[in-house]
């Protein structure tokens, strides 16, 4: 069985090794091939990227190559897939090549999209790209206070980031010695400070505590960069020195452009996480229109679920296991504190109070990550 990837990302990753080692027998005897397609040479921990745009990593530390990550049985190849043609079982790529494939893995992922929002992308910073990290990162450092207005747009990757780059941020210029000169002023576009009613009444303690002040039911509409205002769709509006975005995002242009999906997002079973209408076409992590967040976790569990159940199909003829929605995620919660979410479809998230070992064993995964990648975590 011919397994086509595209998409190397943690997702990809972590599937096609587990799926190497599962078909150790059957890739040694020629009878299944695994091939990766990837935009990239190297793989990003994008986690990383809030820890750099408050100078606590390097940008050397966010990558490694895309090879070192992946078992020797993984054909990999750095050719950016350009077209799909499922009815024919092909895709298309940069190179001009076309790739067969019996079962083929989309994984392609999400971009950030702040020029969806009139003045978003001129008038703030952000953590979502290594370039914007380190202008993040200039632009704090040179903060000398006022106010410092955290504006989220929807649907956005990790649900966690608007609260803890809020409370990176507080803890940052807290260091600076200059807190006494910063208003934070946080605005979300529903009803509650996060997505997740549990994590939403755990955060606005926090808030409380740290004097944060919060606004909700406000969409972003336009940003007036003259006067440093965010204008909102129910008519208030927010005076900023300094705005911090959670952009709104998009799945990849590539999906959109072959009309797999609105916006980027496949529509995709939750549970078998076939592409719907497809029975040979599986997607993962942020590519999915599953309302479920745009995890790094998601992407991990889902991938879990999927190695399994290929090889199942493979070894026994059909599928074992369902994908339950489960996610995980770590909360930087400052002070040196965190804590965590986990949830799935079914049951919600109950943060418990931050503390300092759940922070640490957060510092210690940045570095297992990589092992996390390979997937032997």
């Amino acid at each position: 069985m011919k397994i086509l990837i595209v998409g190397g990302g943690m997702g990809g990753t972590i599937l096609a090794n587990n799926l190497a080692r599962r078909l150790k027998h059957e890739l040694k005897q020629g009878k299944s091939h695994i091939t990766m397609l990837s935009a990239s040479e190297q793989h990003m921990y994008q986690p990383g990227l809030l820890y750099v745009c408050v100078g606590r990593m390097a940008t050397d530390e966010l990558y490694r190559e895309q090879t070192s990550l992946l078992e020797p049985e993984i054909e990999f190849h750095v050719d950016p897939v350009t077209g799909f043609q499922l009815d024919q079982n092909e895709v298309t790529t940069q190179s001009g090549k076309t790739y067969g494939y019996d079962l083929l893995v989309i994984a392609t992922g999400s971009r950030a999209m702040p020029e969806s929002v009139p003045g978003l992308a001129e008038n703030s910073v952000n953590c979502y790209t290594e370039a914007n990290a380190v202008e993040m990162w200039r632009q704090v450092r040179d903060f000398q206070g006022g106010t410092v207005t955290i504006a989220v747009g929807v649907p956005h990757k990790c649900p966690m980031v608007p609260l803890e780059v809020t409370f990176v941020l507080h803890d940052y210029f807290k260091e600076r010695g200059i807190l006494d000169k910063v208003k934070f002023q946080y605005t979300y576009p529903i009803g509650r400070i996060h997505s997740l009613a549990p994590v939403g009444e755990w955060a606005k303690g926090e808030f409380d505590r740290m004097g944060i002040q919060y606004e909700t039911l406000f969409n972003m509409k336009e940003i007036d960069g003259a006067n440093h205002v965010v204008h909102s769709e129910e008519g208030t509006q927010s005076h900023y020195d300094l705005l911090v975005a959670v952009p709104p995002h998009k799945g990849m242009a590539v999906i959109e452009e072959n009309g797999l999906g609105q916006s980027g997002w496949i529509p995709t079973d939750r549970h078998s996480l076939k592409m719907e209408g497809r029975d040979n076409v599986y997607v993962l992590g942020d590519t999915t229109n599953l309302p479920i967040s745009k995890a790094g976790s998601t992407a991990h569990f889902e991938a879990e679920v999927l190695a399994e159940n290929i090889a199942a199909i493979i070894k026994l003829g059909g599928p074992v296991r369902d994908y339950d929605g489960k996610v995980f995620c770590f909360i930087e919660a400052g002070s040196n504190r965190a804590t965590y979410a986990m949830f799935n479809y079914t049951q919600p998230p109950a943060p418990r109070a931050p503390n300092r070992a759940v922070h640490w064993f957060k510092m210690a995964y940045n570095q297992l990550y990589w092992a996390s990648a390979r997937g032997l975590l």
